[in-house]
């Protein structure tokens, strides 16, 4: 075992650590020192006084306490300190003395208070365990998911435990005490009495108990002096040592390295630090002040009015090189380096011993593993050296090694400098932590410029480094009560600019929960987003600057949200007068009304004395009217508000359609059968389709329909029912002012060549030509087509002739073509 020293402390303490309480985070976190703790009554003039250090002994916090009585502080995995107090209330403060929260422990404590209380930290997070007046544990595994558990009864337990100590097994939170000479195991559910194998039988008590970091193992001091040292669930012995004191230590905590072989605990008293291990043999040192055990993945720090050291076991790779007499690879490695600075040929003579054994990339490697476990720069560089001397000799060594190295060892001496405080150990501490979250730990720090250098250094991708270290910085920026507004963002955009990876809207967020609503809104000009703009001025009741921020974007998804919330916000008369303001979403609501909420846009149109609109809602509206009599309501209005636009069109057709609705009444109720909901058209097609030919008529003669619509549709009617009579006396009625083909074609079209061949006569010779070849007549075809002497005329009918059949026909359409084409 070796101690090193880490820092000589740079704090003030008058008294030393006496009538504190202590508190020190892992992996190299901040102490945390209550004072006067111990004093019941007190004025307030003379409150005890709450300080937060760094590891170094620099002042981060200091301020009075001025809630109950603290029975035990500690620290969260990221770096909060809780206080709990003896009616079970626990407060959280981070590292700079702001309060954050608080919970209680349960209303059991109320009536027992808090007798002592103890903070640990398991795969859930952190968690807090208590004893209460009446001897009951109560526990929650994790604060941030708050679970109280209240444990079994300890039988026959009327005096508080000598000791006990909070286990992780299985995954599950369990609790060792120490009664008497007895020992019990509380898990969720039941209280199991419990005897340590190999334990002395003459022990009558238990002073004291501690389990690892890994709470692996399981440490016991009895009052025969004796450490028993075994698993945590107590099934196997380790190791028993007698320390030949009998009073209690103040302190008892596990030092071993992962995967170490040998057990230790460490031991204080007032005088006294104590290693006690395997072997009989015991590492003693003097103790000359005040001291403090933190326990650590691979160690114990020992923290003193004047010094903060590191206990811990010397690794292989250290104790190999630098162990007197060693012959191992590094050890000659590091010799024949020194040898070659001094220029001396013993360099040579070292490093042939040590190729002749084909051991030079074990040496190389010792060194690089060594300079990881040194504490001091300047030892780190002297082995360092020598790996890279031994390195030249090598032709295949793989050069990861030395340089990731040479890269941490560098990132780990710039956060153990006195200026940051936090002195972490390579091989455990700093690769369990990762170097994600030692930047995380620098950013609740506030050391940003370190944060962003070692990001830069280790070339961390930017969106989990740099950017996110400036985003951290920038949501503490907002918090400076003493800059203006625009100052602040002004330095914001400055630093971040389009950094990629950041979102103004989160910075303008933490601005807002802050109460600098305008340094929000300044922020958010920065943001290149909309979708993420208007949430967040929404939010914050600026909807009219929301609004204006949708609709600059061309999302109408967004404008629709916008105007969706100032719809609940604002009384109508306000909305309305709002969106009238805006044309585009004014727009967008009209055309999310149409299909969602007609009785509103008839409201806008009001509001806009819009009456053209408003005749063409009344007009929509009639459709869905159920009545006869509603929907002419909802026309004539529709007329009413044509006649207010001037739309004299407009209100001329709605009146002819509530003109129609009226015959269409009229003949459902004579002929019932349905007319409503058919057009003009439809309307007289389906009277001549059932032979009311005078009521046609009327609808013909009352509409105006043109004279070739309605013959077009007379006979097409006529054809459809096959009123062959009716259609010849029709055609004889007056001169057809569609002509006669459509008589012929429709006749074809409904199989009745007979009834065409009535009509070719009466066809037009431009028109003949087409009549013949609906009725399939090829040879009156040519005939007309050369009376005509047209060429069209008679392509059209070479084109429906068949050469194999049809050939006089051929040549004579040939030889007229040949005719008409020489003149």
């Amino acid at each position: 075992f070796r101690k090193i020293e880490l820092y000589e402390m740079v704090w003030n303490l008058r008294e030393g650590l006496k009538d504190c309480l202590i508190a020190a985070a892992p992996y190299g976190g901040p102490i945390a020192l209550l004072k006067e703790s111990q004093r019941r009554e007190r004025s307030a003039s003379a409150r005890p006084l709450l300080e937060i250090y760094s590891a170094a002994g620099v002042a981060m916090a200091s301020f009075p306490w001025k809630s109950g009585v603290v029975v035990h502080i500690g620290w969260t995995v990221s770096d909060d300190l809780l206080c709990i107090q003896e009616d079970g209330t626990v407060l959280i403060y981070d590292m700079f003395g702001n309060f954050r929260r608080h919970f209680s422990m349960g209303n059991e404590v109320l009536q027992n208070q808090v007798i002592e209380a103890k903070v640990f930290h398991s795969a859930y997070g952190t968690g807090v365990a208590i004893v209460t007046g009446a001897f009951r544990f109560t526990l929650a595994a994790n604060i941030d998911d708050l679970k109280l558990r209240r444990l079994p009864e300890v039988p026959g337990l009327q005096v508080a435990p000598s000791c006990w100590a909070v286990l992780m097994q299985d995954r599950q939170t369990k609790v060792v005490l120490a009664s008497g000479k007895d020992l019990y195991m509380l898990d969720n559910t039941a209280c199991t009495l419990v005897t340590p194998p190999g334990i002395d039988p003459q022990v009558s008590s238990y002073f004291q108990m501690a389990a690892s970091f890994s709470y692996k193992y399981l440490a016991l001091f009895t009052d025969t002096g004796h450490v028993w040292m075994g698993t945590s669930n107590l099934k196997e012995k380790l190791s028993e040592f007698d320390t030949k004191v009998r009073s209690p230590p103040k302190q008892m905590v596990w030092c071993r390295r992962p995967k170490s072989q040998q057990p230790s605990v460490v031991l204080m008293w007032d005088r006294l630090l104590l290693v006690a291990g395997k072997c009989r043999e015991s590492i003693k040192y003097p103790s000359h002040c005040e001291s403090f055990l933190v326990p650590e993945l691979d160690g114990v720090r020992i923290v003193s009015r004047s010094f903060h050291e590191f206990l811990h076991e010397v690794p292989g790779a250290c104790e190999e090189i630098f162990k007197i007499a060693s012959m191992a690879p590094g050890a000659l490695l590091l010799e024949a380096h020194k040898e070659y600075e001094k220029e001396s040929q013993k360099a040579d003579e070292y490093l042939r011993e040590i190729k002749e054994q084909n051991l030079l990339p074990e040496a190389v490697r010792q060194c690089v593993e060594a300079a990881g476990f040194e504490h001091e720069p300047e030892t780190q560089k002297i082995l360092l050296r020598a790996s890279s001397f031994g390195k030249c000799f090598l032709s295949n060594f793989p050069p990861e090694l030395f340089v990731g190295m040479c890269l941490d060892l560098r990132v780990l001496n710039a956060v153990r400098d006195y200026s940051v405080g936090i002195p972490l150990t390579y091989s455990q501490q700093y690769k369990q932590m990762t170097v994600q979250v030692l930047i995380d730990r620098l950013v609740f720090r506030r050391l940003y410029p370190l944060a962003i250098e070692i990001c830069r250094y280790l070339k961390i991708p930017e969106f989990q480094g740099v950017s996110r270290v400036l985003k951290h910085w920038a949501c503490f920026k907002v918090q400076q009560k003493e800059d203006p507004d625009d100052v602040i963002a002004c330095a914001i955009n400055q630093k971040l600019g389009d950094t990629a990876g950041i979102s103004y809207s989160e910075i303008a967020a933490r601005a807002y929960e802050c109460g600098r609503t305008e340094l929000a809104i300044k922020l958010l000009e920065f943001e290149p987003r909309s979708g993420e703009q208007v949430p967040l001025l929404l939010k914050m009741k600026r909807s009219q600057l929301a609004l204006s921020k949708a609709i600059e974007s061309g999302d109408t998804d967004l404008v629709y949200m916008v105007v969706t919330y100032l719809k609940s916000e604002m009384n109508r008369g306000d909305f309305f007068m709002t969106l009238r303001n805006q044309p585009v979403a004014l727009s967008l609501y009209r055309q999310f009304c149409k299909h969602q909420e007609q009785n509103t846009l008839k409201d806008l149109f009001n509001q806009d004395d819009d009456h053209q609109e408003l005749g063409n809602f009344y007009v929509r509206a009639s459709y869905g009217e159920g009545s006869v009599k509603a929907r002419m309501a909802a026309l004539q209005n529709a007329v009413d508000e044509f006649n207010k636009a001037k739309n004299e069109f407009s209100a001329k057709a709605t009146e002819e359609q509530m003109k129609l609705l009226r015959w269409q009444c009229r003949f459902q109720e004579e002929f019932d059968k349905p007319y409503l909901d058919c057009s003009l058209h439809e309307t007289v097609r389906s009277l001549l389709e059932d032979g009311k030919h005078k009521q046609a008529e009327q609808l013909y003669k009352d509409f105006h329909i043109p004279d070739k619509r309605f013959w077009w549709l007379k006979i097409s009617a006529l054809a459809e029912k096959e009123d062959w009579e009716e259609l010849e006396k029709f055609s004889k009625s007056k001169k057809s002012p569609i002509g006669y083909l459509p008589f012929v074609e429709i006749c074809v079209k409904h199989h009745n060549k007979y009834e065409a061949k009535k009509y070719v006569s009466k066809v037009t010779l431009e028109q003949k030509v087409k009549a013949h070849l609906a009725l399939g007549d090829l040879e009156q075809a040519v005939e007309a087509a050369i009376e005509r002497r047209s060429e069209s005329d008679l392509n059209l009918v070479l084109s429906r002739c068949i050469p194999t059949t049809d050939r006089a026909l051929l040549d004579k359409i040939n030889h007229a073509r040949a005719g008409v084409l020489k003149k």
